[in-house]
């Protein structure tokens, strides 16, 4: 059975590479993966991306490194850039954006448009599940964000936060 899964997500894969994305070897895609604009997307070796996640690749670029993990349920919002690192978790049902509506109070919110800044997740990091990361970003090296956190703000490599919005509880030793 696991033998017949890791073919049919590499066999997922290789649909996504003639769709344009730019997917290194031995990486597998999970059951109703939905892909907006599959050429803006590179993921590197051995990644693993399990069900029903959504990369929403709106215009930018979105870099997965190698040996990451992406969890079920997740969804990528792109409009400038995410960069993903190597060896990195993402638990199920995070949602990551690069990009939030302006919210002036004299004009309609549906005509103000969006501020966009690239988010980037490092190396060896763990997102925990249901947690969000907002726009403009940088998660260090080695960081873990807690189940549920709201990170708004750069988390420094190695610190563990939690809470909405997320604060630092602690490090990694």
């Amino acid at each position: 059975m696991m033998i017949v899964r890791v073919i049919f997500g590499r066999f997922r894969a290789a649909l996504l590479r003639i769709r344009g994305a730019r997917i290194g070897a031995k990486t597998s895609i999970g059951t109703r993966v939905v892909t907006r604009n599959a050429s803006l997307i590179h993921l590197g070796f051995r990644v693993e991306v399990e069900h029903d996640v959504f990369f929403k690749v709106i215009s930018g670029t979105l870099i997965i490194g190698d040996y990451t993990f992406i969890g079920r349920g997740c969804e990528l919002d792109i409009t400038q850039s995410v960069v993903i690192g190597s060896h990195t978790l993402i638990a199920p049902n995070v949602f990551i954006t690069d990009h939030a509506h302006n919210h002036a109070r004299a004009q309609l919110l549906d005509e103000q448009g969006n501020r966009m800044a690239p988010v980037v997740i490092g190396n060896d990091a763990w997102i925990g599940a249901h947690a969000v990361v907002l726009a403009g970003v940088t998660i260090g090296d080695g960081a873990i964000v807690g189940a549920g956190a709201v990170v708004t703000k750069d988390v420094a490599p190695y610190a563990i936060v939690a809470g909405v919005p997320a604060r630092v509880i602690g490090s990694r030793s």
